[in-house]
């Protein structure tokens, strides 16, 4: 018999700390530009901060990206993002349309 695992049935308490933890994480590996996680998963910092803003968060755009990056979103591209290459906005383009129309 195969047990099925659902998302829902995790603790919200867990799923908290596994939510902060990988943004400490995102915050530490600043090697980790937005179009490559969003080249390989469909996702990035930035996604995360709409994301909290769907599930409630009361601040703006510009609060929730501060929120996520740990500095406001224009500090932080200034520090770290790179120019993007064609290669890798390709591969953001062919990853986002596995997402089924969401981010």
């Amino acid at each position: 018999m195969t047990e099925e695992y659902e998302i829902a049935d995790l603790d919200d308490a867990i799923a908290a700390a596994a939510f902060r933890r990988l943004v400490r994480h995102l915050r530490q590996r600043h090697d980790a530009q937005n179009i490559d996680l969003m080249g390989l998963a469909g996702f990035c910092r930035n996604c995360l901060a709409d994301w909290i803003r769907d599930a409630g968060f009361e601040g703006d755009k510009a609060e929730a990206r501060a929120l996520i990056h740990g500095m406001p979103f224009a500090e932080w591209k200034d520090k770290y993002q790179t120019e993007a290459t064609s290669e890798q906005l390709a591969r953001m383009e062919e990853s986002l349309k596995k997402n089924g129309g969401s981010h």
